[in-house]
């Protein structure tokens, strides 16, 4: 973590659909102006964590900061929603770095879908049956047969998200660790997943496919009847994100492990 770059000034503001997000950017534009995408700073995402990630899933390969302000319901990702002192709270904003992950899918067909995931990728059965899947750690079997309704990878930073639902760990974001969680496993019953080197290659072999189908899902993008995935993390690609002096994403992690 570090301090944003200072003397920020030009903003460009996006809103998520919901009114109070509409209502927000309208409000903030009449205060600080919308610079234009390709001459703006920082960008400022107004919504909830599900629209942080669409930001930043559309803002991959460029280097803008986004910071966002809770205008919807969860908000984890988000700083507290003000319209005052807007350009004094970026300048003074702490700096998360993350990185996503890279997911490889081969479907029924035999064809390779690529997508990445800035929380997790999980794999989710499709049907009544439980799913079966064989997974491999650096191409090594680590797990023959894992009978569940899922697992997924999860980064740090999604790591308090449908992960913690899973009842898989909180991992600190300098921790350099990703969290392999089933989701519902009945056998082997009492595997509770593994923490796993952030350079490790994870892969997923789904076992009686046509029986048990699965899907394969990176944030908000489904791959149906999957055979196998092969996720990673992307190193090659950086995002950021700012928060709030004293309420950093490492520090809101943090909290969140003592949370009652």
């Amino acid at each position: 973590m570090f301090k944003a770059q200072p003397f920020v000034s030009r903003l460009a503001f996006l809103a998520s659909d919901r009114p109070e997000a509409r209502e927000a950017r309208a409000a903030l534009i009449a205060r600080y102006g919308d610079a234009p995408m390709d001459e703006a700073q920082v960008i400022v995402a107004l919504g909830g964590d599900g629209f942080m990630l669409e930001t930043l899933h559309d803002q991959i390969g460029t280097p803008k900061p986004i910071y966002g302000m809770n205008r919807g319901s969860v908000g984890f990702l988000m700083n507290e929603y003000s319209e005052d002192a807007l350009l004094e709270r970026i300048n003074m904003a702490e700096r998360a770095v993350i990185h996503p992950l890279r997911m490889i899918a081969i479907d029924a067909q035999r064809n390779e879908h690529r997508a990445l995931a800035i929380n997790e990728v999980s794999l989710l059965r499709q049907t009544r049956q439980t799913a079966k899947l064989r997974i491999s750690i650096d191409g090594k079997v680590r797990l023959t047969e894992l009978s569940c309704d899922g697992a997924l990878v999860a980064t740090p930073a999604g790591s308090t998200a449908y992960n913690l639902s899973a009842h898989g760990p909180i991992i600190p974001l300098d921790a350099k660790v990703l969290a392999l969680t089933p989701i519902s496993a009945f056998r082997p019953r009492r595997w509770r997943g593994a923490l796993l080197a952030h350079t490790a290659k994870v892969s997923f072999e789904i076992l009686e496919a046509d029986k048990r189908p699965v899907s394969a899902v990176a944030d908000n993008f489904e791959v149906r009847d999957v055979l196998e995935v092969h996720i990673a993390e992307a190193r090659d690609i950086s995002m950021h994100m700012l928060f709030d002096a004293g309420r950093s994403l490492e520090e809101r992690v943090l909290a969140e492990q003592f949370s009652v």
